[in-house]
């Protein structure tokens, strides 16, 4: 396979996993603001922060507030994280290689793209247009994974569409947890700690893992617990540690793994160190950032080693280019 197309293929994973994760992580900031009681802070800023897009926007729009925050990240083409501008990538990236995919999967890209068009100005007029816009936007998204999952081989080309997901969702995941630690609660216990409760069922709602926490946790929502079983349960498909496991598995059937292994199990060995119970806000957070840079320096390892061939001996891009 030409190290062009392995790109193409992650980064299409990537740009589709990111347009349904930010609208995941939008629905999730507007539910936390929705159930915040009186005394209890949140910004919409945090948003931007959270996704680290404040600089852009900051440049773009200046002073932030809901309306424009909701036009920078679901439709404006300036941001290359928006969700339309993701649609949009996905879709170009698709259209370049679709003999290596199955027929319908350009169909069903192209179908959430025009659906994006069509309703991203909607998506920024009022909430509950935004929540039905958006939850739109994940079903058609995950329609594709259902057919990728279901009619491609699994061979060296799907490996680099799993790849591409895991990382985004590791990361996205992080980031949806992350907008918590912004919430300044009321001085009140007894208020604070439902507040608490009802952030954490919004954060597990936001991942679609209510369901299952319930199931392998218990029926409390505390948050110690949701960010235990978001970061490091095994069989959560969502969770950290699980799309960690699932990178590794990819990587063990490609050519050349070494350098892109190093660095997944660097960043396995630094979660699995990480004490994850009654953490305070601010070392979540910096537990998160470390995660986070964890999986940037896990797409260094896989552009350096798979995409950027030129910069490898010749016998290296022989060996690749024969997979």
């Amino acid at each position: 396979m030409l190290s062009r197309v392995a790109e193409n293929l992650y980064w299409m994973a990537r740009y589709l996993e990111r347009a349904e994760n930010t609208a995941r992580l939008i629905n999730s900031t507007t539910q936390v603001l929705l159930d915040l009681p009186a005394g209890a802070t949140f910004g919409w800023d945090v948003l931007l922060r959270v996704v680290g897009l404040d600089a852009l926007y900051g440049q773009r729009y200046g002073q932030p507030n809901e309306a424009d925050i909701m036009r920078f990240l679901i439709l404006d083409e300036e941001n290359p994280s928006s969700i339309v501008s993701c649609a949009h990538d996905a879709r170009e990236n698709t259209r370049t290689f679709r003999e290596v995919l199955p027929m319908e999967l350009w169909e069903r890209i192209n179908s959430l793209y025009l659906y994006v068009k069509a309703n991203a100005e909607r998506a920024t007029l009022g909430r509950s247009q935004r929540y039905e816009v958006l939850s739109g936007v994940i079903e058609r998204r995950q329609s594709v994974v259902g057919l990728l999952m279901g009619s491609m081989s699994h061979d060296i080309a799907y490996q680099f569409i799993k790849l591409g997901r895991n990382i985004e969702r590791a990361d996205m995941t992080t980031r949806i947890v992350d907008v918590n630690s912004a919430v300044l609660l009321p001085t009140d216990g007894a208020a604070s700690r439902a507040t608490l409760e009802r952030l954490w069922m919004s954060t597990l709602n936001a991942l679609s893992a209510y369901q299952m926490y319930r199931r392998h946790v218990g029926v409390h929502v505390q948050g110690a617990s949701v960010v235990q079983f978001l970061l490091a349960n095994p069989h959560f498909p969502r969770s950290v540690i699980h799309c960690l496991g699932e990178i590794e598995s990819c990587l063990s059937v490609l050519p050349g793994f070494a350098e892109p292994m190093k660095a997944v199990r660097r960043a396995w060995r630094r979660l699995a160190g990480m004490r994850l119970d009654d953490l305070p806000p601010v070392v979540l957070h910096e537990y998160l950032d470390q995660i986070q840079a964890d999986l940037g320096d896990l797409h260094g390892a896989l552009s350096r080693q798979y995409f950027h061939l030129y910069h490898a001996p010749a016998s290296e891009q022989a060996m690749w280019q024969q997979a």
